[in-house]
């Protein structure tokens, strides 16, 4: 999946996002918790959006395509 390619990210999402240097934002998307695999698991279909200032990334897993969620917390 194309990082850039971003279509679903809210406008401040999509700043956020951007403003992490891309090689992170690539270990932040392959470092999240699947509560059905019980591992860490790569994200998928994702989208973003800002939530109490964190920024909040929901997609599903890469192995079962069960619902994750990775957030990544604002400064």
């Amino acid at each position: 999946m194309a990082v850039e390619n971003l279509p679903d990210f809210t406008r401040p999402a999509r700043q956020r996002w951007e403003s992490i240097p891309a090689d992170i934002r690539q270990r932040l998307l392959a470092n999240v918790w699947c509560g059905q695999c019980r591992h860490e698991v790569t994200i998928i279909n994702f989208t973003g959006t800002i939530k109490s200032g964190n920024l909040l990334l929901v997609g599903k897993c890469a192995e079962c395509h069960g619902d994750v969620a990775r957030v990544i917390e604002g400064s």
